[in-house]
């Protein structure tokens, strides 16, 4: 017995010594990790400020460098749209920084952040500093950015591909799979160009979603188009012309059609790069990148006693507190707070979302319009105000849209999958159902909903239908009847957005920035020296990252029907509540 009691004592250590040793083990990981996303730049005497888009991303709000990716060699920069615009309006008055040398091959993301950030860069620009391109695999994106420089060079090297080849979007419809594995998604909606359901109930796009998809796709083309031969002085017919018959295939082709200046090897970019610093008195020519220079110049304003709340609603919109998307719980309580707070004069409400849970976007709207009664609102359009993310922020007191901003999709559905041929055909499973009353498995996903189900749901979907276009007509001051003829669930372009009064302005963050600022009470002004910027939610720190990396906040619980871990690979709307209401866009656009 005493030796038994011996070697379980023995065992027992063992493990409590090899667990200590672990616990050490991931806090010093976890310390060397954290060490290693903190480092801080340094600013030479003199530099060029550089944009590579290879090592750096702009998305809506800067993040922390993620330590883990670091150590997989992906040291990719993530710097919010605002701190970028905010670190090139510092570079332009900066007797540092010579010029701006840009990288734009790699450059992708959103419309907005894109166009925001060719906005900054022209800016950069007509402040007297040149701005310097230099390609290799010239991509849509890329060269809209590249398109706002005073010189764009082209590698003269041999193997060089155009990926300028004009905007397309791919629609993917499931109804051919989903029967044969004997799904059948039941669809209740309102709007005819409401096609958020539509991959799960046709194998073909229906005429107005095809219709609305191209208007959208031109809007943003046309857009993008005019920008770049405005800058390059062609015709837009011209560049057209140069897409659509095949013309850029080689380097020398975007040199004879006008689209770069010169055509250039590495080492003689070097050459032209020390020309521009400094007459060719230096060889290597110091850089610092836009992440670093924020770093160092975008700082807190703290002897500012009055502030403007920058609030970031990015993303899907669900329920509950999910950490990472527009949750109603969590968003509520940000907007309730920032109301509270005294020193906080107005406020610009960020919104880049293609909407999701009804019920989600109106504890959000309940809580803007609570906050205008005491503050200016300003909205300031990302890539999507839509659907739910137009519900939110359409009461605003301005809005500004960029002219890609995907905005509208005035509408409604709700959809219920069945899976009982899935079951009985596929599976050969059989299903006993005893319930109470008569409708008490509506919801399973057992059985089709009966026609008296469809009603019901359709009358939910009807009212809240009434609800949105009320809500916009309200909003925006439109007649209700107008609204509903723009509605139907489309989906707008900003710039058409603005000729429909759903938006103010074409405009930029800064923009709504400095609007908020006027629209303050006081003599503030618009000068943001006078101001200190504050930003909410506030994006994960390095720490946090990893301690959900090493399980923290990892588990998702999921309750209700039996299937929701299918229906949330139908829906990645992370509400997967069978029978709930949603008023989300049917698709995201990535601009590559």
């Amino acid at each position: 017995m005493k030796e038994f009691l011996k070697m379980t004592l023995a065992a027992m250590l063992g493990v409590f010594l090899v667990g200590l040793v672990f616990f050490f083990f991931s806090l010093a990981l976890i310390g060397s990790l954290a060490a290693l996303g903190s480092s801080q730049p340094v600013m030479p005497r003199t530099a060029v400020l550089s944009l590579d888009f290879s090592k750096i991303a702009v998305s809506e709000q800067t993040t922390e460098a993620d330590p883990i990716s670091q150590l997989q060699g992906n040291n990719m920069a993530v710097i919010g749209i605002w701190d970028a615009i905010r670190a090139i309006d510092a570079a332009a008055a900066d007797p540092a920084i010579k010029y701006m040398y840009m990288r734009p091959d790699m450059a992708t993301g959103g419309i907005a952040e894109l166009e925001e950030l060719r906005t900054a860069i022209d800016a950069f620009r007509m402040s007297g500093k040149a701005v310097i391109s230099y390609m290799e695999t010239p991509t849509t994106p890329g060269y809209y950015l590249a398109s706002a420089s005073d010189r764009i060079y082209m590698s003269s090297h041999e193997g060089t591909m155009n990926m300028i080849s004009g905007l397309s979007s791919q629609m993917f419809f499931l109804k051919d799979i989903l029967d044969k594995l004997g799904i059948n998604v039941q669809l209740i909606r309102h709007g005819k160009y409401k096609s958020a359901g539509e991959t799960f109930i046709k194998n073909e796009p229906s005429p107005e979603n095809l219709h609305q998809n191209q208007e959208l796709l031109d809007a943003i083309w046309d857009s993008w188009t005019s920008t770049i031969a405005q800058a390059r002085e062609i015709s837009q017919e011209d560049f057209n012309s140069m897409i659509d018959n095949l013309k850029l295939n080689f380097s020398e082709d975007f040199l004879d059609n006008g689209l770069v200046d010169e055509l250039l090897t590495r080492e003689q970019l070097k050459q032209k790069l020390s020309d521009y610093f400094d007459a060719g008195q230096t060889k290597d020519v110091p850089m610092v990148s836009l992440s670093d220079y924020a770093k160092l110049k975008v700082l807190p304003n703290f002897k500012a006693e009055n502030k403007i709340a920058i609030i970031y609603a990015n993303g899907n919109i669900v329920n509950g507190s999910e950490p990472e998307q527009v949750a109603g719980d969590r968003f509520a309580s940000i907007i309730a707070d920032v109301r509270k707070d005294s020193t906080v004069k107005a406020v610009v409400f960020r919104v880049s979302s293609p909407g999701g849970s009804v019920f989600a976007s109106e504890k959000i709207k309940t809580e803007i319009d609570l906050l205008r009664q005491d503050k200016p609102v300003i909205a300031s359009y990302g890539a999507y105000a839509a659907s739910g993310g137009y519900w939110i922020s359409n009461s605003c007191d301005y809005i500004f849209s960029n002219a890609g901003t995907l905005t509208g999709s005035i509408g409604v559905f709700s959809m219920i999958p069945d899976f009982s041929k899935t079951l009985k055909d596929i599976a050969h499973v059989n299903v006993a159902t005893v319930s109470t009353n008569r409708h008490g498995d509506m919801y399973t996903g057992f059985r089709p909903l009966d026609r008296a189900e469809i009603n019901y749901m359709q009358a939910s979907v009807e009212r809240i239908y009434d609800r949105f276009t009320s809500i916009v007509a309200e909003g925006r001051d439109l007649d209700k009847t107008f609204v509903d003829s723009i509605a139907q669930g489309r989906v707008w372009a900003g710039s058409d957005a603005l000729d429909l009064g759903l938006v103010d302005q074409i405009g930029t963050i800064k923009d709504a920035v400095l609007y908020a600022a006027a629209s303050a009470d006081g003599d503030y002004g618009q000068d943001l020296a006078n101001w200190q910027i504050v930003e909410y939610p506030k994006p994960l720190t390095t720490m946090e990252k990893l301690m959900q990396a090493f399980g923290g906040n990892s588990a998702k619980i999921l309750s209700g029907t039996p299937f929701e871990g299918i229906e949330e690979a139908f829906m990645d709307w992370n509400d997967t509540r069978t029978g709930q209401v949603y008023a989300r866009m049917p698709y995201e656009i990535e601009i590559r």
